[in-house]
């Protein structure tokens, strides 16, 4: 620990570029659990160390409503995420960018099936 509120990591050598010291909202807390490291081979870390998320499934959806008008929403499951950190999406973007996700109407009942396949 440095100070109140930033930490000093030790990283492995892969991110020897990464500056170790990071913000307290930067970081979670992890209880020695074994099932929440993921391998940064399987995540595909580039040399910039950046990846693309990539979006699983549809989790749920709702409609918000604004003073002039309704915003459709889609809940996001995205790979290497757990369920508990799935976001809420525009429908109209997630239809744009990934038409693939809304080819089947099944998506909003399979997001926790589909984590607990994946672990």
């Amino acid at each position: 620990m440095i100070g109140n509120v930033a930490y000093e990591l030790e990283l492995p050598q892969d991110f020897v570029v990464v500056h170790p010291v990071f913000h307290i909202s930067m970081l979670k807390k992890c209880m020695d659990n074994p099932s929440l490291i993921i391998p940064t081979e399987d995540i595909g870390i580039k040399d910039s160390l950046s990846y693309k998320e990539i979006p699983v499934q549809i989790l749920d959806r709702q409609v918000r409503k604004l003073r002039t008008k309704e915003v459709a929403l889609v809940k996001i499951l995205w790979r290497n995420q757990f369920v508990e950190e799935a976001t809420w999406e525009t429908e109209k973007d997630m239809k744009k960018r990934y038409p693939h996700l809304f080819e089947s109407g099944e998506n909003a009942d399979q997001g926790t099936n589909y984590l607990r396949s994946t672990l």
